[in-house]
């Protein structure tokens, strides 16, 4: 028997709707963008029920006639900020430029939302704008000549390509303060400690030396890896053929 906090049995996507009743003047959807505007400019840190229904000048009981609990509400959150990624029409541009499309839409919408990287995994994400996103990359992958368990991995890899890089883009932006500092300004404070480790790390600090500015430009990594996975999915695809 599954448990009461079972996050995929009790997923909100896995239940009928509630009923609307409270506040004629409040919608559902109202809520989750006044939560994603408060996300954005609190971060999960500092989101609350209670901070919400300020923020919409309502009552936190007043938010759970529309939603059970805070879980509840993050999972709505989490769909709604997929329907922001894009996905390029394989038909129109080729299969490779659609999954690029689709790995740079999404690293895009996740540097908008960094806080949603930490939800992705909590919940089955099979809202409408998640199933928009799988239904459109298995479509993608199909035209590609991928089938089976390939399409699932092959998407894996766009998708955590993404999210790696926004993950460490973010913590770029923490790091800098928001633009405080600059990313060389974090590099001239680490300089005299790899300095020091030179003589027990000597090939780490000769890279380090000669191409740290380098890793300044993470558009340029970004799209460095994404080519080799397609160019792999490619050199798989022609394999198979």
């Amino acid at each position: 028997m599954a448990s009461e906090n079972d996050p995929f049995t009790d997923s909100v996507w896995m239940r009928p709707g509630r009923p609307r009743r409270g506040r004629p003047q409040l919608s559902r959807e109202e809520i989750v963008a006044a939560a994603v505007a408060l996300l954005d400019a609190e971060g999960l840190e500092g989101f609350s029920m209670r901070r919400l229904g300020a923020s919409i000048s309502a009552g936190a009981t007043s938010m759970y006639f529309y939603v059970a609990n805070k879980d509840e509400l993050l999972e709505l959150v989490v769909d709604e900020i997929l329907g922001e990624v894009e996905i390029p029409d394989a038909a129109e541009t080729g299969w490779r430029e659609a999954a690029a499309g689709l790995a740079r839409s999404f690293r895009t919408v996740l540097l908008r939302h960094s806080w949603v990287i930490a939800l992705f995994g909590t919940h089955p994400a099979l809202g409408p704008n998640a199933m928009r996103v799988s239904d459109r990359t298995i479509a993608l992958l199909s035209a590609a000549g991928l089938s089976g368990a390939e399409i699932g991995w092959a998407s894996s890899l766009l998708v955590s390509q993404a999210i790696g890089y926004a993950t460490s883009d973010a913590a770029m932006k923490r790091a800098t303060r928001g633009g405080e500092k600059s990313p060389a300004d974090l590099i001239e404070q680490l300089r005299p400690f790899v300095e020091r480790m030179a003589d027990d790390f000597p090939a780490y600090s000769d890279y380090w030396r000669q191409n740290m500015p380098l890793h300044l430009d993470p558009d340029a990594g970004f799209e460095f890896a994404l080519d080799r996975i397609l160019d792999g999915l490619q050199s798989w695809i022609d394999r198979k053929s």
